[in-house]
């Protein structure tokens, strides 16, 4: 891959700009000696500085992949951790309550909302079967951990509701349109929705619904 010529783009923003060394070094806060020292090859460039000088000429430094397209910087508005930190750029993030996230201090510290795995074996692993993001996930509403657990809960619910509606249609069950769930609140509070419907021993209805 072509690497950069930076005696060559110095010069072209100077075209660009109708700008001497001298005064391209006064424009971008800088020693004309700097320039010079940049244009022989003799001495490199700060790239903040480089930027400052395109955006003089009306241009952008910009990063190409091996076919000469453009890649986009990462999102400054990706997810961060719980210390407002963002992640290491080279793994990948996942939800806190996707697999389990924190080795084996994961049931002594609070679940987080977004993690990521530090082993190798296990980022390729999954790399290779979902793919490698171009970015790191952007928050979106409903992401920390109660929100998804609800989420989750009202799902099986609806499926719930549906294969019985379901199985009515298929005269399976006796239809029950006088039907009242009087489940108590703490019936809600106890069950997970990940199976069979849980009561509490004095629930009055013990529906098969939930």
């Amino acid at each position: 891959m072509e690497r950069l010529d930076l005696a060559g783009v110095l010069r072209r923003i100077r075209r660009c700009a109708d700008l001497s060394q001298r005064q391209l070094a006064e424009t971008i806060g800088i020693s004309k000696s700097s320039v010079a020292g940049a244009e022989s090859g003799r001495a490199g460039l700060d790239a903040r500085i480089l930027d400052r000088a395109a955006a003089a000429a009306g241009l952008r430094l910009a990063l190409l992949d091996a076919g000469g397209r453009e890649v986009p910087p990462m999102a400054a508005g990706a997810v961060r951790d719980r210390g407002n930190r963002r992640f290491p750029a080279h793994l990948d993030v996942r939800y806190g309550d996707e697999d389990w996230w924190h080795g084996e201090e994961r049931y002594a510290r609070e679940q987080p909302w977004y993690t990521f795995d530090r082993l190798r074996y296990t980022r390729d692993h999954w790399r290779e079967r979902t793919g490698t993001a171009d970015d790191h996930r952007l928050p979106r509403p409903g992401d920390s951990p109660a929100e998804r657990a609800a989420a989750r809960r009202e799902a099986v619910r609806r499926q719930r509701e549906e294969e019985h509606r379901r199985r009515l249609e298929a005269g399976e069950l006796r239809s029950s349109e006088d039907f009242v769930c009087a489940c108590p609140p703490r019936c809600d509070e106890l069950d997970d929705w990940s199976g069979r419907p849980v009561h509490t021993e004095d629930c009055p209805c013990s529906c098969d619904i939930g």
